[in-house]
């Protein structure tokens, strides 16, 4: 989960560098580095913490190298420390690599490579690789050569980028279940991790498939594939720009990702739906999502795979899925599913979710569907599809059916925008299946749509009464060491969210609960020192609810409500309000979460905290 990137080309490559770190420095932040090749050297820089201490240090050194290799790291084997940080060179210090990922049988490298003579000088799976390289070279007619032999020796997903100072015109990259593109300037090429790094000098990008290695020189790129066969392919143009993956006058990314919302809905609705909504007799399919008609013939229960937000977005999305398409519907946590999966049966749609389509456990637990589910063995055929905000990534590549959540780039590590986008999703596929199962009456599900198309403004609405309300309460919690989050039927999902939000950022301890469920245990928690936040939205749980938080509230909690402005009898039972909008209880997710985002993010910067790169995450969890 790591960020690469690189550079060769007619320009110094150090800035170009750092710049790219600096914009997938969401992908890691324990420590960085940079590598280039000048005068015949191997010249490498690496500091611990943030990618403004390797700054300072490459002040103290300036050289004109055209070539070069950049990492920021979030760290796997071996401590956040300077000498485990990324690039790692050779015993002789003429080659050096980064790496993304995890080399599964490196002690074994390790200890064959002791025995040769090679010296290691870091706790890093990784430092094998340019030792591995250097041996293999001795034999090897090239650089790309000795990279290939190399490859073949790795186990485990990876992506890898190697300079050599006996090739200073040579930068070898190489995929491996581990995401990498490359980048296409005039007289320039690049390689990154993700596209922001390298958005603002080019938009002509091709991502790297597994099993692929390419050759970048100042004259162009060669790609092969691990057998050594070179390979046709063509780049391909971003529809991103440079001021995308920048604050634009928002103090942190995550405030500014908030505020995009209501645009990010609007996009979801006009790509999704149709334009016009009819009813009755007349009433056709609202929802184009392109799949094809034998993706919905007789089909009998779904299950979806995620983590964290990505889940939490799934558990309303079986909410829809049950309530409106009435198909049994099981959320499961990707990484424990790949390991106990639910037996094979007929019928079955198999769904991933994953913002950034890189999460290693939903990729693992979808290959391993598909695998089973596949080829005249098996009992029963795949059905797969995959929500993600980046199509073009590796789920976009594993499964034949994508819906493309569009909420544009997301820097801050904390998820928002992409959790309401991935809302909208499972909106339009449950409406969509309700639609062809008849499950709704037409009438109902135009009703539904034009609800959805109010919810734009409805946002806005939020944001403008709620930014000094949060910032205000963020005052008095600041200190606070507890907080619990209650919510029933389609908002318990809205409560895990609030309380996950608010640990990320915050570093405080939040607990998400079906509010029914405080009194078998969580409410022996409850005093005057842990705020509890309810979602209590009028429709077939509110009196539940309310009967819930005044448990709470009887325990001395101090008890803040989200719940409609309409809501007048909510004053007399909250110590604080959070309202908004009046909708459709089962359109409320997206306006309850929006609240609890801004209190998260307000209390995070009232305690000084890094919102954006809070400790030990990152943004796409690449590696088991």
């Amino acid at each position: 989960m790591c960020g690469i990137v690189g550079y060769i080309g007619t320009q110094a490559a150090t800035e170009i560098l750092l710049s790219g770190l600096e914009k997938l420095e969401y992908r890691g932040y324990d420590s960085a580095g940079v590598a280039t090749v000048w005068e015949g050297d191997v010249h490498c820089v690496r500091a611990k913490g943030k990618l403004h201490n390797l700054r300072s240090k490459l002040e103290q050194l300036a050289t004109q190298s055209q070539i070069g290799i950049g990492h920021t790291r979030w760290a796997t084997h071996g401590k956040p420390e300077e000498h485990n940080a990324h690039p790692h060179l050779d015993t002789a210090r003429r080659i050096a690599v980064v790496q993304n990922g995890i080399i599964e049988n490196y002690r074994e490298l390790r200890e064959e490579l002791k025995q040769k003579g090679y010296e290691f000088r870091s706790e890093t799976d990784t430092e094998v690789i340019p030792n591995l390289i250097a041996e293999l070279s001795k034999n090897a007619d090239s650089f790309l050569e000795a990279v290939r032999q190399a490859v073949s020796h790795l186990q485990g997903g990876f992506a890898i980028a190697a300079i050599s100072a006996d090739y200073p015109d040579e930068l070898i990259v190489v995929r491996q279940q581990a995401p990498l593109v490359i980048g296409f300037g005039q007289g320039e090429f690049f390689c990154a991790s993700d596209t922001p790094a390298i958005v603002a000098h080019t938009r002509a990008v091709l991502p790297l498939e597994n099993g692929e290695i390419a050759r970048l020189t100042p004259l162009g790129v060669e790609i092969y594939n691990f057998a050594g066969d070179r390979l046709k392919k063509q780049p391909r143009l971003l529809n991103l720009s440079p001021t995308m993956v920048e604050k634009q006058g928002f103090k942190h990314f995550m405030l500014k990702e908030i505020y995009e919302q209501p645009g990010v809905v609007r996009a979801s609705l006009e790509a999704y739906f149709n334009t016009e909504v009819n009813s009755g007799e007349s009433f056709q399919s609202p929802v184009k999502l392109g799949l094809p008609e034998q993706f919905y013939a007789d089909l009998e229960q779904i299950h979806i795979v995620a983590c964290g937000t990505s889940w939490h977005a799934a558990l309303i999305g079986k909410y829809l899925l049950e309530q409106l398409a009435g198909i049994s519907t099981q959320v499961h946590y990707a990484s424990e599913y790949r390991y106990a999966p639910s037996p094979p049966t007929a019928n079955t749609l198999i769904i991933g979710v994953t913002q950034s389509g890189e999460t290693a456990d939903t990729l693992a637990a979808l290959a391993m569907e598909k695998e089973r589910r596949q080829g005249k063995e098996a009992k029963y055929q795949a059905r797969l599809l995959g929500i993600t905000n980046r199509p073009e990534s590796s789920l976009g590549h594993l499964v034949p059916h994508i819906i493309n959540t569009l909420a544009g780039i997301e820097i801050g590590v904390a998820a928002t925008k992409t959790f309401v986008a991935q809302l909208m999703a499972f909106y339009a596929l449950a409406i969509d299946l309700a639609y062809h199962r008849q499950t709704v009456a037409p009438d109902k599900l135009a009703d539904i749509i034009q609800g959805l198309r109010q919810i734009p403004k409805e946002i806005e609405a939020t944001l403008e009464s709620q930014e000094k309300l949060t910032e205000h309460l963020a005052h008095e919690f600041a200190e606070t060491q507890d907080f619990i989050f209650l919510g029933r039927g389609i908002n318990f999902p809205i409560a895990l969210e609030g309380a996950l939000k608010l640990k990320e950022i915050s570093y405080i301890h939040a607990e998400g609960y079906p509010a029914g469920e405080m009194k078998h245990g969580p409410i022996a928690l409850l005093d005057a020192k842990v705020p509890v936040v309810a979602i209590a939205f009028p429709g077939t749980v509110y009196e539940k609810v309310i009967s819930n938080a005044q448990e709470a509230k009887a325990r001395d909690s101090r008890l803040i409500g989200v719940t409609p402005v309409s809501d007048g009898e909510a004053g007399e039972i909250f110590n604080d309000l959070l309202p908004v909008s009046s909708v459709d209880e089962l359109l409320s997710p997206i306006l309850t979460v929006v609240p609890l985002q801004l209190l998260a993010y307000h209390i995070a910067a009232r305690r000084g905290l890094d919102v954006d790169q809070p400790r030990n995450l990152a943004k796409s969890v690449t590696v088991e």
